[in-house]
């Protein structure tokens, strides 16, 4: 899965540490998302959304590899 959280926190000017404060997970979290080493569930997922005002495929979106199982 691929994600743009990066971007959109330099959007809104948040940090690691403040994205990650305000949906209850560690900056560490946010990191390993950003850099695709962690797939957030769909609860943390919809909080990151709700923070940008964005829909969930603005932010998440599936690779051709993430529909083989």
């Amino acid at each position: 899965m691929r994600n743009n959280l990066k971007i959109e926190r330099a959007v809104k000017d948040l940090t690691q540490e403040e994205l990650a404060k305000r949906v209850g997970v560690s900056r560490q979290t946010i990191s390993a998302i950003e850099k695709g080493n962690y797939v957030p569930s769909t609860v943390l997922s919809l909080k990151i959304a709700a923070i940008f005002e964005k829909n969930l495929e603005d932010i998440f979106k599936l690779e051709e590899i993430d529909w083989v199982s």
